[in-house]
């Protein structure tokens, strides 16, 4: 099995260039205290009149399209002089001008999130950090889950990262495996196992068993005091040789809590894997940089460097199947005991670890699942009791942030309501010219897919080709809905869930019909209400029969690639 890196050799991307992308190291201005520098994305557009033009143009017909769809006027009332009208049609149309309404204000958040993150996206300007800082690396590996060649893969390149003072490599093992040690002692890294101490495997907590958070808290109870900092990435990173030299020097700040860096994929080959990099685009190009204006981008697990004295102030990492998420939300509604003041994040553009993605859609699912639900429990266990204590900037920029996956899965669920419920018994929501609604719904979608790919030219990702549109992002995030609506569905009926680590490498799960279950079950819904249409009740309307088809090829769509790419592949 190739590692992320030997790929990358081979691919030759261009890793150096962009792993300077926050620009060069400047030294501190003296005799002043250290703050925390950025430069704003739009203030160095060349064309930022055309990009303010764009995001009032897609505000204003977002606004306009929504406003004149639900004027009072335009509600559908049905004349019944005679009574015969079935009880069940009015309730209806009323269900759909709520769905509809529900739906346009998704939009027009959508909208507004994106221009918000234009205009608020910022760079940190990079710092040399302190020399003699205690420092360790971690990473951890789940026997089985993880190949030893990746393991390896990642401590040896970890053995290489520069830094001037201590630095040491520590891998935290949650088997204790023989195999894994020896290749610690061989390697010289450091082994750290939780196993078989019943303080540190808990049923609940911060030493929760089988998770990463319970791993990660352990090792910060029992060599947590000897470092300053840790950097760590997922197993499946491969941290570059700069990692500490282009993390480290924000903590010069003493506000600055924790420093998170983009995700890229170094198994850039597979199909599903290049559609999953390019969905994160927006998130890890865009929107992470606008959370520099308000010092809070989301902590993210895959790679980051910590101020260990504030990580154990908030209790360590916080129990959740997202940790990082749920962690970071605990650093930012907090202060430093010390100075009083809010505890701040540093998000930096620059590429410093380059993982492995997943490269079948079973795995891909799998991790959108867990992904979504962990947003879910977090809004609904601690981010409403967290609201109370964010700044007004950071509480903005975070609701923006979760409600991602919880606005896809209602749009999907709203969209397939309204569907159904025309095609079963004809209800209508809202009558509208329809001439007068193409146009503004086709010049709404048309601004925002203009905004998307405006965007496009901050991309961090290093194995994109540049100029490249995107469209597999926004394709696979249309793709991901059925599952983000599977995963609220648990998450409101308070389904037990658990942290699955994502298989990496040889590991990875064979893709098999029943790995599209979700979406053939959604299938069967819209496909059956077109055969009930066609042949039972009639109701049909050249929107909603095109609505159906789409959400018929989304559902259909990840089956019918497989097959084909199965088919290719004999």
């Amino acid at each position: 099995m190739s590692s992320p890196a030997d790929r990358a050799k081979i691919i030759l991307y261009d890793y150096e260039r962009f792993s300077q992308l926050a620009g060069p190291l400047t030294e501190p201005e003296p005799g002043r205290p250290y703050r925390v520098q950025y430069r704003s994305m739009l203030a160095g557009e060349p064309h930022r009149v055309r990009a303010v033009l764009l995001m009032v143009a897609a505000l204003v017909v977002e606004f306009t399209m929504m406003a004149w769809l639900l004027l009072p006027s335009h509600w559908t009332v049905r004349v019944d002089p005679y009574g015969m009208l079935p009880w069940y049609i009015p309730v209806a149309d009323k269900v759909m001008l709520v769905a509809i309404a529900l739906i346009e204000i998704f939009r027009l958040v959508s909208v507004v999130s994106n221009v918000h993150a234009m205009l608020a996206a910022r760079d940190p300007l990079p710092v040399p950090p302190e020399p003699g800082s205690r420092v360790a690396f971690i990473t951890t590996c789940v026997p089985g889950k993880e190949p030893l060649e990746m393991v390896r893969e990642t401590l040896s390149a970890a053995l290489q990262i520069r830094h001037d003072g201590v630095l040491d490599v520590w891998l935290l093992d949650e088997g204790d495996d023989p195999e894994i040690r020896e290749l610690c002692d061989w390697l010289g890294a450091r082994h750290f196992s939780r196993k078989g101490v019943p303080e540190w495997n808990q049923a609940k907590g911060s030493f929760r068993a089988k998770t990463k958070h319970g791993n990660y808290n352990s090792w910060l109870d029992a060599h947590g005091d000897d470092y300053d900092f840790f950097v760590s990435v997922d197993t499946d990173h491969v941290p570059l040789p700069e990692f500490c030299e282009r993390m480290l020097g924000y903590f010069r700040d003493p506000r600055v809590a924790f420093v998170v860096g983009p995700q890229v994929y170094g198994n850039y080959t597979a199909g599903v894997t290049k559609a999953a990099e390019s969905q994160q685009f927006l998130f890890h190009s865009l929107i992470q940089r606008a959370g520099n204006l308000y010092g809070a981008p989301m902590f993210v697990g895959t790679n980051n460097a910590v101020r260990i004295r504030a990580l154990k102030q908030i209790g360590g990492l916080y129990d959740s199947i997202t940790e990082d998420m749920a962690t970071g939300i605990e650093f930012h509604r907090s202060r430093d005991p010390e100075t009083g003041e809010r505890w701040m994040s540093v998000y930096t553009p620059d590429v410093l670890a380059v993982g492995e993605g997943p490269s079948s859609w079973t795995d891909f699912f799998t991790q959108q699942l867990r992904w979504s639900r962990g947003t879910y429990e977090t809004l609904l266990t601690q981010f409403w009791r967290a609201a109370f204590r964010l700044s007004p900037g950071r509480l903005f920029n975070y609701s923006l942030m979760v409600t991602f996956y919880p606005m896809s899965a209602l749009n999907w669920l709203l969209a397939g309501l309204s569907a159904t419920l025309f095609m079963a018994v004809g209800g209508s929501g809202v009558t509208v010219p329809m001439d007068v609604w193409l146009m503004l719904y086709g010049d709404a979608a048309l601004l925002q897919v203009m905004l998307y790919t405006w965007n496009r030219r901050h991309n961090v990702s290093p194995h994109e080709p540049e100029g490249s549109s995107g469209v597999a992002g926004m394709v696979m995030s249309a793709l991901s809905a059925p599952i983000y609506v599977a995963s609220l569905i648990g998450a409101a009926l308070r389904r037990p869930s658990k942290f699955v680590v994502t298989p990496k490498g040889d590991s990875a799960s064979p893709d098999q019909i029943a790995t599209f279950r979700i979406h053939l079950w959604w299938a069967v819904i819209f496909g059956g209400g077109l055969l009930l249409t066609v042949f039972w009740t009639g109701h049909v309307h050249l929107v909603m029969t095109l609505w159906v088809f789409l959400a018929l090829v989304i559902c259909l769509g990840p089956l019918a690639t497989w097959a084909w790419t199965s088919r290719g592949n004999r």
